[in-house]
């Protein structure tokens, strides 16, 4: 087994129905936050921490991910052809076998689709990211992961603070002991009732697990929402193995809800000096 944190899971089969119409034709990965789609940032963030792997979950109607990394030599040839630059597109180029596709052929949950990746991650410990938790920080949240990661072991997930009227919308951990920015996780339930939750520090879209949780997978037990929850499995980890949460600095937006989408592409508009001048121009007269 490596020591490092080589290879990235990203589950993108799902359907997007809190963006519909337009992921009725679109992968919501392909949405774009500004000028680059949500999966190119999640993409961006794990080359950033190491990884040298990308292993894609798709589903039906999702080939457009994949085809999205391949070479476009049409546009490429225009482009050169008339003198323009190709260097917009390198963040879309990937390397000979350094993206992989498997296929989740059911919607059975989040960690049916991690499970789904079991063959190519192999026994190894690997990342989670789900490109709809677009998280912005410098560096990057998963390069902040790995390298505590580096120094705990075993297996990371990233919280944040949330209200406590929220907490039935995520996994949730029973803190232990923090140093920093890490705590100790000696618990984890999924959705938990506000007046049943062990705390405010929610789980996020990004996860570092050692491979073990795989063989918990297996099993196909269902949990909350009748799905294979990751949450679960994860929590049978808990006391067997050093089970860390680190609370990253980095915003989080929630890429999968309208508001949250419209706020990203506002709040990360405003970062960039190319076009932030007419956005706060219009936001000064709206």
């Amino acid at each position: 087994m490596t020591n490092r944190v080589r290879k990235a899971v990203f589950p993108v089969a799902g359907l997007g129905t809190r963006l519909l119409p337009a992921t009725k034709a679109i992968p919501k990965e392909l949405l774009t936050v500004v000028d680059r789609p949500l999966i190119q940032y999640a993409v961006d963030e794990a080359r950033e921490a190491g990884i040298e792997q990308l292993i894609f979950v798709t589903g039906r109607g999702k080939s457009a991910l994949v085809d999205y990394f391949d070479a476009a030599f049409e546009l490429e040839t225009t482009m050169r052809e008339k003198g323009k630059s190709l260097d917009p597109l390198e963040p879309s180029r990937v390397h000979f076998g350094e993206l992989v596709s498997v296929r989740q052929q059911q919607p059975l949950g989040l960690g049916h689709a991690v499970w789904c990746a079991r063959e190519v991650v192999g026994n190894e410990p690997f990342a989670v990211l789900l490109p709809d938790d677009l998280m912005s920080g410098t560096p990057g949240a998963l390069k902040q992961m790995v390298e505590a990661w580096e120094k705990v072991g075993g297996n990371m997930l990233a919280t944040e603070e949330v209200p406590q009227d929220r907490t039935g919308s995520y996994g949730v951990i029973t803190p232990g002991k923090t140093d920093g920015a890490v705590t100790e996780v000696l618990g984890l339930v999924e959705k938990p009732k506000p007046e049943e939750a062990p705390s405010n520090l929610a789980v996020i879209g990004r996860y570092i697990l050692q491979p073990d949780v795989m063989r918990i997978l297996d099993r196909g037990d269902v949990g909350a929402g009748g799905e294979i929850q990751l949450t679960d499995a994860m929590a049978q980890l808990i006391g067997k193995q050093p089970f860390h949460a680190i609370k990253v600095d980095a915003v989080r937006h929630d890429c999968g809800d309208k508001a949250g989408y419209v706020i990203a592409n506002l709040a990360l508009a405003l970062e960039r000096d190319d076009i932030s001048p007419k956005i706060r121009e219009y936001l000064d007269r709206a």
